[in-house]
């Protein structure tokens, strides 16, 4: 059986002092858009919470997700997280394998049955080819199917389990899908990203912990609180685009001074996500920082919506084309800008001369 202990007894056991939980705290209500005044509530409501019990399913993945999440630096409160919830599946970090594994697993499923919380990683196979993708001779999708009937909630982690991800991508040699693709009757939140944000995760996990609840989601299932802005709008290279200022390739002068990627395929305008603040290595950096444009990984079939490295004017992506051209249109305004002030210095600098 899962220890009922309670989350705070398990953040004091771990050195967690008061001060850092309340600046997790702090910083958990702010992702959650909720007011300074609700911190108290969210700290007295996570360290109180009892202990749920978790499952976490690898399916048709590359493990990327878990290597994300295990890259949070320790000892942190959001590390600590995973030692809060009662993890008792996750055959790629436990200590046991095999038939003890399985049986663990299926044991803490009967017991907690109806209140645990189940989190899928990868894509699952369908059809003729449900044998693809197979854990001790039993097919994912049987896994995953009898996993959620008592599941009180399921998080899909990354975009293989949130939309199918890679695996699904032209011509989808499994038949994969994501899990929203084959359960109906569950609570899902996805949590996209090739991997996702860490922070992400946790924060995801730690608004259940304290409100015992889904988060707010949006049209493709994503908490709002990481998902409601796209890339674009947040990110530090955003002045340079509104400049008409260009990266044209990767090693030129206008990529050493930090110039927008657009032109170079950058898909921020119309992804979802929160690389630009939150970032990956405890903060350290995200792929414009370190001078590539967003692959757009965190939307539904991305990987089919046209090269990486072609600008969006110039690319399919369905739904967002319009969103593209408006990109495109905003980046025309931009050069129009630039070559207006140009024209204005130059035309100063002459009656400057003549005078």
């Amino acid at each position: 059986m899962a220890v009922s202990n309670t989350v705070g007894d398990v953040l004091r056991a771990n050195g967690v002092s008061r001060r850092g939980f309340m600046k997790f705290c702090a910083a958990t209500a702010s992702m959650m858009a909720l007011p300074p005044s609700m911190v108290s509530a969210v700290a007295a409501a996570i360290e109180t919470a009892k202990r749920p019990s978790v499952f976490w399913l690898p399916f048709q993945e590359c493990t990327g997700c878990t290597e994300a999440l295990t890259r949070s630096h320790s000892p942190t409160v959001e590390n600590l997280i995973f030692d809060a919830l009662s993890l008792d599946y996750h055959h790629t970090l436990m200590a046991a394998s095999g038939d003890r594994a399985e049986e663990a697993m299926y044991k803490e499923m009967e017991a907690n049955y109806g209140n645990y919380l189940l989190l899928v990683d990868g894509s699952i196979p369908t059809g003729d080819y449900e044998a693809y993708s197979c854990t001790n001779g039993h097919t994912h999708l049987s896994m995953l199917l009898h996993a959620a009937k008592g599941a009180a909630a399921i998080v899909s982690i990354g975009t293989c389990a949130a939309y199918g991800g890679i695996p699904k991508a032209n011509p989808n040699p499994t038949q994969a899908v994501g899990v929203q693709d084959l359960i109906k009757d569950k609570p899902i939140i996805n949590v996209p990203g090739c991997p996702p944000v860490p922070t992400v995760m946790t924060g995801v996990l730690a608004h259940y912990l304290t409100f015992g609840t889904i988060p707010e989601l949006d049209e493709f299932g994503r908490p709002m609180a990481f998902f409601g802005q796209n890339i674009h709008d947040r990110c530090y290279r955003r002045t340079f685009y509104d400049r008409g200022l260009f990266a044209e390739t990767f090693d030129d002068e206008g990529a050493k001074k930090g110039y927008c990627l657009f032109k170079l395929g950058c898909k921020g305008p119309v992804t979802y996500n929160a690389c630009a603040t939150l970032k990956w290595n405890d903060g350290v950096s995200w792929p414009v920082q370190s001078g590539h444009g967003c692959l757009g990984c965190s939307e539904p079939d991305f990987w089919d919506k046209g090269s990486f490295y072609r600008p969006l004017s110039a690319a399919y992506w369905g739904d967002a084309k319009t969103v593209g051209a408006s990109a495109a249109a905003g980046a025309a305004a931009g050069l129009a800008a630039a070559a207006l002030a140009r024209g204005k210095q130059k035309k100063a600098q002459q009656q400057e001369e003549q005078a």
